[in-house]
């Protein structure tokens, strides 16, 4: 598998002097002469990746063009005034068209004008980047007409080389090459450092791999690959070959992405705590309101180069669209790569790991009950910013700990934590509102800090099953069962009709909290909208209940309606308060805008991967079996679901079966 490095630095152009040259150059000619082109890449060309020659990325895109089906010429070429180039474009064989020729049997046009292409140029690390990429063609193709370009003839019969496992005494390494390649009679391109078993090695550039790990890895990613088509990873390697890192994600979960990516959290409890296994990983929550893994990576070190590494390879994995909100632990190397890799998105500091955290740091304090408590409420209790400001502020001042470096690090932290700062920031319930709250992890079930590699992959597709299961069996309760309403409210009576079981339940609390609100009164009016306060008896402090004012802004021309508490946000469902003013104004049904369809159960949603190809060739093998394949993947999708359905599945698959082998009957 070629090397891919995804950093931060940026790839713009710079104002060197310089020239150009267009058209195919000797490109061909050296693929001929080195004869390396063979094998495959297992991903498509994208910004940020780099390669430490002009020659790779020209190898790498070829590669994938071979793949694909179809030709590569080089476009253009820039040359410094000392001859060194430092910028590249490659173009589909279709790019352009040819010139106009005056002869009396011109040749006709086989060039489509086909846009798809990459640009490269030269780093200052002496590293080539893609810095522009086009996939689409605006024509078919077809990996079955590989041999027919020029740019493929020299591909033989040589297969590549992707793992190389060590012997019991050099089971620290995975090999594997960037573009180097043994050819079919097994003689090495380069030569690799083979090291000794006796050094010292350096964990904090490769996983740290105990004897038969390695096997183990390239068991588990062999198998996930032969079950699944659309799995997909990336290997990250150091200067010597080592493995660094990995991520990897299966089709189902590049799938629930599409689904649930409003909201992200990032798990890396096991890596900074020094698990066996260094596992981080991506979870979101679906429509139950249950836990969904959405990819994992295994990291040797936490730094930024690593972090930045896995969230690039995820981003890829993702197709490049970055979840609105990311949610992490409290960590400055995270931090920074996270605004790096996705600025746009929201970043939030994971409060059950904060208050998970009290203990440790401020256990040794003379007064740490009553600081606990006080840190307790000031974070949980306000409804404004002002409120917490002063509540933190008493906290510090009475109790002496102005200069607590860890709460000096978390006030400097605030907007992306506490939750009076949140409010405008959707959250699907992943970021609790009460101290008894605890958002669960994917690998909390069967990982512990001792755990080795080999249980834990040979665990992993367990869990995941089990997670599929609990998935199957809330669609099947909500699709079936009837919810037992508590109250007689419209208000969940619509939902009823729309929302999940487990959802239904957490709402239904709401509208049971109506009946604790009273006193609704308006308080100002400013244009269309109308200000009211409701009160309501709150549980402060676990045993005493204190009447709290709660403003609700209302908008009845745009059937808006916003609480001070921010539950729709953080929650993804009205509060009581909000509900109370709905029905106040004679409101029988939750306004559109606030109906989500994350929550719904009448979503049909198949977990099947769907590639979006642009057209189909029906006289191509190679893509009748794909689209074939796909269609009859959401088949047996949709007939596990129940028995009913999956005899109906077999019914029709017979069938189908059986006029295919009368079609064929025919034709002979």
């Amino acid at each position: 598998m070629d090397e891919v490095s995804l950093n931060t630095e940026p790839a713009g152009d710079d104002d060197a002097d310089g020239y150009e040259i267009e058209g195919d150059c000797a490109m061909t000619e050296f693929v001929s002469q080195t004869g390396i082109m063979q094998g495959e890449n297992p991903l498509p060309p994208s910004a940020g990746m780099e390669f430490d020659s002009y020659e790779d990325v020209y190898y790498f895109y070829n590669c994938y063009a071979k793949q694909q089906g179809f030709g590569v010429r080089v476009s253009n070429t820039w040359y410094r005034k000392s001859k060194e180039r430092y910028r590249g474009k490659l173009s589909c064989s279709s790019a352009g068209f040819k010139k106009k020729s005056e002869a009396n049997r011109p040749r006709p046009e086989t060039r489509t004008g086909c846009p798809a292409m990459v640009k490269f140029r030269l780093m200052e690390s002496n590293r080539w980047r893609i810095i522009e990429v086009e996939l689409e063609h605006n024509h078919l193709i077809s990996p079955a007409s590989g041999k027919f370009y020029k740019s493929h003839k020299s591909i033989g019969g040589g297969t590549k080389r992707s793992l190389q496992l060590d012997s019991a005494e050099e089971v620290q390494k995975i090999r594997l090459f960037r573009t180097v390649i043994i050819d079919s009679e097994g003689n090495r391109s380069i030569d690799v450092d083979e090291g000794e078993s006796g050094n010292k090695v350096d964990y904090s550039n490769q996983l740290k791999l105990k004897e038969g790990d390695a096997q183990a890895v390239q068991n588990f990613f062999s198998r996930l690959q032969l079950m699944d088509p659309d799995f997909f990873y990336v290997v990250d390697l150091n200067e010597k070959g080592c493995l660094r890192n990995l991520f990897w994600a299966d089709a189902r979960s590049r799938v629930a992405y599409t689904y649930f990516s409003d909201v992200v959290a990032i798990d890396t409890t096991c890596l900074e705590n020094k698990f066996e296994v260094p596992l981080v990983s991506f979870s979101g929550v679906n429509h139950h309101g249950q836990s969904v893994l959405l990819g994992c990576g295994l990291l040797a070190s936490g730094t930024i180069e690593s972090y930045t590494w896995l969230f690039r390879a995820w981003l890829t994995c993702i197709l490049g669209r970055p979840p609105q909100a990311i949610i992490t632990d409290q960590c400055r190397t995270l931090q920074t790569a996270i605004a790096d890799v996705f600025p746009r998105a929201s970043h939030c500091l994971c409060l059950s790991q904060i208050m998970h955290k009290i203990p440790e740091n401020l256990g040794g304090s003379f007064e740490y009950e009553a600081i606990k408590a006080a840190f307790i409420r000031a974070v949980y209790y306000p409804l404004r910013v002002e409120e917490f400001e002063a509540a933190w502020e008493d906290m510090v001042q009475r109790h002496g700990i102005r200069d607590h470096k860890w709460l000096q690090a978390l006030y400097d932290d605030r907007k992306r934590w506490v939750p009076v700062y949140l409010k405008d920031i959707f959250l699907a319930g992943m970021f609790p509102m009460q101290p008894n709250e605890v958002v669960s992890s994917f690998s909390e079930e069967f990982l512990v800090k001792s755990t080795p590699l080999k249980e834990f992959l040979d665990k992993y597709d367990q869990a995941l099953q089990t997670h599929h299961q609990l998935e199957a069996l809330a669609d099947l309760d909500s699709r079936n069962s009837s919810y037992m309403f508590k109250s007689g409210s419209h208000f969940e009576l619509q939902l009823s009709e729309l929302y999940t079981n487990d959802i239904l339940r957490k709402f239904g609390k709401e509208v049971e909290g109506m009946y604790s609100c009273f006193s609704t009164r308006q308080l100002n009016v400013d244009g269309p909208v109308i200000t009211y306060t409701v009160k309501e008896q709150t549980e402060v402090d676990g045993n005493r209940r204190e009447m709290r004012d709660y403003e609700v802004l209302y908008n009845p021309s745009e059937m808006e309606v916003l609480c001070v508490c921010g539950m729709f946000n953080l929650k993804g469902y009205l509060c009581r308060h909000a509900l109370s003013i709905l029905n106040q104004n004679g409101m029988q049904e939750i306004p559109a805008q606030y109906i989500l369809s994350r929550w719904r159960k009448d979503v049909k949603r198949s977990y099947v991967y769907d590639h979006s190809c642009s057209g189909i060739d029906i006289n191509n093998p190679v893509h009748r079996y794909d689209h074939l394949y796909k269609c009859i993947v959401q088949v047996v999708e949709e007939g596990r679901k129940s028995q009913d359905r999956y005899k109906i599945a077999l019914q029709e698959l017979d069938g189908i079966l059986n006029k295919l082998c009368i079609t064929e009957d025919c034709a002979l």
